[in-house]
């Protein structure tokens, strides 16, 4: 566990090598990269955690809205308590890429290179207000009907599949995950979906950093690869498309694992850029 402003953080590493943080998004938690984490354990020092307010992250301050600044302000102090002054590599998927992309603008001594995958930058397409008008609506939603409601909602809207729930014939820890998410996903929709997407990343810190965009190749396209293409558009470094979907690293874990080692080796042997 880690100690920061109004939470505990709890984490997890496994592995040896040079650091490299994966940042989950939504309603997940660590141990949805447990299977890519321990792919990559060979080559990195593999460091996997909840977000504050999330499954085992517990809040010591009042709930309230969240914002992504919060969370990368989480991951500088993650990564200072466990790797020091050495930079990481870093993988954030959804809103992670999101926490991935504040911690380069502000603190990119930290960071070796960034893989952004699908992020859920809403304010930077033309349509954002009807976005944020229809994300107010599913939160209404959840306070008259409840979670079910709210998340079918949610989910046909952005084209996205949400979790399964637990069932008997599921392994004890995958129950255990499935159950923390569901509470995570009430969690998401009260304090983090409609202030989230609201975040703007730092353009120009993007375009001078070590920095890549991904999206999930297979299946449809879906809202989040409306708002990679937007944030392409502004930074220009291309996207390059990933194995499996919006969770491939959970659905194709080997195959990502090799492409997300493609994608930092690309960037060579970088050094950090001072901060």
């Amino acid at each position: 566990m880690l100690t920061v402003p109004e939470a505990e953080i709890y984490y997890e590493v496994r592995g040896s090598g040079p650091p490299l943080l994966l940042v989950n998004g939504g309603d997940a938690d660590a141990a949805m990269f447990a299977p890519l984490a321990g792919l990559l354990a060979d080559d990195y020092t593999v460091v996997t955690f909840d977000l504050r307010g999330n499954s085992r992250s517990r809040l010591t301050g009042p709930p309230r809205a969240q914002l992504i600044e919060e969370h990368g302000h989480d991951t500088h102090l993650l990564l200072g308590a466990v790797a020091g002054d050495e930079p990481a590599y870093v993988f954030g998927t959804s809103y992670g890429g999101m926490i991935g992309m504040d911690l380069l603008a502000r603190h990119p001594g930290q960071v070796r290179a960034l893989v952004a995958h699908e992020p859920f930058v809403i304010d930077l397409l033309p349509d954002a207000s009807h976005w944020h008008d229809l994300f107010q609506e599913v939160y209404e939603l959840y306070q008259r009907e409840g979670l079910d409601p709210a998340m079918r909602r949610f989910s046909t809207a952005i084209g996205v599949d949400g979790p399964p729930r637990a069932a008997q014939n599921l392994p004890v820890p995958v129950q255990q995950m499935l159950a923390r998410i569901r509470a995570n996903m009430e969690t998401c929709l009260t304090y983090e979906l409609r202030s989230f997407v609201r975040f703007r990343p730092d353009v120009d810190a993007l375009r001078a950093g070590p920095f890549a965009l991904v999206v999930g190749g297979e299946g449809p396209q879906t809202l989040v690869h409306r708002t990679a293409r937007a944030l392409e558009e502004r930074v220009g470094t291309g996207i390059v498309e990933f194995p499996g979907g919006h969770v491939g690293f959970l659905s194709h874990p080997a195959d990502f694992a090799a492409a997300l080692r493609a994608a930092f080796a690309a960037f060579g042997d970088v050094e950090a850029i001072d901060d």
